[in-house]
């Protein structure tokens, strides 16, 4: 490692005879550096400005230069009266070794990058003491070895290794459940991608499955249900999970208007009005867009956010929480899928925050309550697998398999569809997932316990996959149904009739 660069000091005023005194200071801090004797510099005192040219072994520039401004400050400000505004780089070029030769090229914003073999080096040709300050180029040189390793982790595929098998079941038809909803009238695709009206029988179907979960999970493991907003913040929560460093390509963003005066929306209107056509240009004027929102792309991030900075007594752990009012918003890529791949689903969310143990025993209870709907009320044929955990994918960090433990991890319930193909063949759908995410959400939120770790996991029911997973195979005819579903829905609502 090693860096070059120039940085200037922007005094208060002209300064007089204090060459001396900067030397004294850079020496004093050169004497304390890892490679003093590789640490060359000149130095330039002009007008209101001091200078330094630095080739150096150190790792970056940082450390040396915030310590030098805040000496700077204090020695210049009590002995000479001046104070030191700012300072600034340019030509700052950096040289490090990168673990893996990259298989591609890699960019980064803010500087020029080159990878030669192992061998990278950075070039900023200008950057202001903000960025500095705040580790931005540390940041950068860490984000290089991320992209270098994210290109040899992608092509892996996700992680999948098959935990458990339900019997095998013979399908009562291999028809899609949405293709053939749609025909009956029981949906309708909404007025954008990915978005449905849903009418009584599918409804009922999804009430149906909420009230199993309330009966057979929910109530009898002692969950207290909340409420969220379906507004998130970026920067309260999702900067904290790490939704916008991995997937804010998939987020619904919300603005909110920038005046709720009605004159300043006339011109607006009024366009409208003449045109019948949406004045974009116009529009874009009058909503803003700090600070970032969007619609609930999952309920727990918001569950741990209204737990910030708090202590939670131990005799109260572990805490039980579920949500089954927000809408999850995710977009999808490509063009209209069926009810398994949605933009807009419901779900019922699930959150368990306690110890290690604690987070143990509530997911396999509620492993073997699942295992009891999907086998004796539902009469699916399913499978469990040990996956890739949800929150390193929505994150973009990289999942180090740690073999032989399944601890903190995700697992993934998956239904055979007929329609799709044979179960050895076919792609099953994920109908359902169960984690333990350890700290990850605790920490981001500064959630404590009294003493000893705070871990935390969750399992988010979506309702719409569990009516594909179900229908796929047992169909739409309520009377070939499992009689121990029967008794939650005895009979399909008559829905609406047209000419």
């Amino acid at each position: 490692m090693a860096c070059e660069y120039e940085v200037e000091f922007k005094a208060t005023k002209t300064l007089e005879n204090v060459e001396k005194d900067v030397k004294e200071v850079v020496e004093e801090l050169k004497s304390k550096l890892l490679h003093p004797d590789d640490f060359n510099y000149t130095l330039k005192v002009s007008d209101d400005s001091i200078n330094l040219k630095v080739k150096s072994l150190e790792k970056t520039a940082t450390q040396f230069l915030l310590q030098l401004d805040k000496i700077l400050k204090e020695k210049l400000g009590k002995k000479y009266k001046v104070g030191i505004k700012d300072f600034s780089l340019k030509n700052y070029i950096i040289e490090f070794e990168v673990t893996q030769e990259p298989m591609k090229p890699v960019k980064i914003p803010f500087a020029d990058l080159k990878i030669e073999g192992k061998k990278a080096t950075l070039l900023y040709k200008k950057l202001d003491e903000t960025f500095v300050r705040r580790n931005g180029v540390e940041r950068s040189i860490k984000l290089v070895e991320e992209k270098i390793a994210k290109q040899f982790y992608e092509g892996k595929g996700e992680y999948h290794e098959i935990l458990y098998e339900s019997p095998k079941r013979e399908p009562l038809w291999k028809e899609d459940p949405t293709e053939e909803m749609l025909k009956r009238g029981w949906l309708v695709r909404g007025p954008t991608k990915g978005k449905w009206f849903l009418r009584p029988q599918i409804v009922s179907i999804l009430k149906a499955m909420e009230e199993i979960v309330m009966d057979e999970l929910v109530k009898p493991m002692g969950f207290q249900e909340v409420i969220g907003s379906n507004i998130i913040s970026g920067d309260e929560i999702w900067k904290k999970t790490g939704h916008l460093e991995g997937m804010p390509m998939e987020i619904y963003y919300v603005a909110e208007p920038v005046t709720r005066n009605p004159e300043e929306w006339e011109s607006f209107i009024d366009k409208l009005k003449i045109t019948k056509e949406i004045p974009y240009d116009e529009f874009m004027k009058l909503i803003q867009i700090k600070p970032l929102q969007g619609l609930t792309y999952a309920q727990c991030p918001i569950i741990y956010w209204s737990f910030k900075n708090r202590v939670i007594p131990n005799e109260d752990l572990p805490l039980k929480i579920f949500d089954r009012t927000q809408n999850s918003f995710r977009y999808e890529s490509g063009g209209r899928h069926g009810l398994e791949r949605m933009d807009e689903f419901h779900r019922i969310e699930i959150v368990y925050i306690g110890t290690p143990e604690q987070m143990i025993k509530i997911r396999d209870e509620i492993i073997e309550r699942y295992k009891h709907i999907f086998n004796n009320i539902l009469e699916i044929e399913w499978r469990t697998a040990w996956v890739t955990p949800f929150y390193m994918q929505q994150s973009g960090e990289e999942f180090k398999q740690d073999y032989g433990q399944k601890v903190k991890g995700t697992i993934d319930f998956e239904a055979w569809l007929p329609y799709r193909g044979s179960r050895e063949e076919s792609e099953w759908l994920e109908f359902q997932n169960i984690s333990i995410v350890g700290e990850k959400y605790t920490n981001a939120f500064n959630i404590k316990p009294q003493k000893g770790e705070l871990w935390s996991g969750c399992t988010g029911i979506g309702l719409e996959r569990w009516a594909v997973a179900f229908l796929a195979q047992k169909g739409l005819d309520p009377e070939k149904w499992p009689k121990n579903f029967r008794k939650y829905l005895k009979e399909l609502p008559r829905g609406f009739r047209f000419f």
